[in-house]
């Protein structure tokens, strides 16, 4: 059965391209259940900042980030090097999965490596590994998104998340955020299948020099990794679900979120009532 994807809104005009820093943009306006809105200037997401030009940092530092979240783990950093450094802006580097995973895949995408990825991939399973990816983070790294919660509630304000490309563990954090905010869940969908803009997706480098590293069926194999699927984020909403029974019970229980820790994450975030 096919899911019913949500509407996308058109690419604001004045988003900025950044040369080497995919997937940017700020979450401001998104709308609220209470009719408020994600303020402007205050979240913003994308991919990572290792290959940042001048001009791509320049343009970063003008946001007055106080914090940079970067979720990569180590085998992502080794790979793709450092978040460029911005004046006066915190770093926070907090993983959020296993870096031999990380490792394992990588250079299975630099290779492209035919017969080892029709293996794991094939047949439905690299996007069964994205759902189940998207589940585990939500049960197994309740510490790490408190701990994000907690920050951003206090001081990390104006804040950027990003991961590798942006769209899955800085997506579901985003999205984590956006929940805890009481964003509208189809406004949460919304921006989040923003990642499949072509603009945004995440740049392949690959080391193999074989003919068919970048065939057609390796791109098809793929594809599910490199995709923003509603149905990964909706398998973990369905997690919390049926974990914790709602999501507020969620923030309460599993992310030790106060209600007076929430209210004041909504007073820095989002527009007066």
């Amino acid at each position: 059965m096919t899911q019913q994807l949500p509407q996308v809104p058109p690419a604001d005009a004045n988003e900025p391209e950044l040369a080497e820093v995919r997937n940017f943009r700020d979450v401001g306006g998104l709308p609220t259940t209470d009719g408020r809105a994600v303020r402007p200037g205050r979240l913003f997401r994308s991919g990572h900042l290792a290959h940042a030009t001048e001009e791509d940092a320049a343009f970063l530092a003008s946001l007055g980030l106080h914090t940079v979240f970067d979720f990569r783990n180590l085998a992502d950093r080794k790979l793709e090097g450092p978040d460029v450094e911005l004046p006066g802006t915190r770093n926070v580097n907090i993983p959020l999965n296993d870096p031999a995973d990380g490792k394992e895949f990588w250079k299975l995408v630099q290779d492209g490596d035919l017969v080892q990825l029709r293996e794991i991939l094939g047949d439905g399973k690299a996007a069964g590994r994205m759902s189940d990816s998207y589940r585990k983070m939500v049960v197994e790294r309740t510490a790490e998104h408190s701990r994000v919660l907690h920050a951003l509630a206090e001081d990390s304000v104006p804040v950027l998340m990003h991961c590798a490309a942006g769209k899955d563990r800085a997506g579901l954090s985003i999205a984590i955020t956006l929940l805890a905010l009481g964003v509208e869940r189809d406004a949460i969908e919304a921006d989040y299948v923003k990642s499949n803009d072509p603009h945004r997706r995440y740049k392949v480098r690959r080391s193999s020099t074989a003919s068919d590293a970048m065939s057609p069926e390796v791109m098809e194999l793929l594809s599910p990794l490199f995709d923003a699927r509603v149905e990964y984020l909706r398998g973990a909403f369905e997690t919390i679900e049926g974990t914790w029974g709602s999501v507020d019970a969620y923030l309460a229980e599993g992310l030790k979120l106060a209600p007076e820790t929430r209210e004041r994450l909504r007073e820095r975030l989002l527009t007066e009532a």
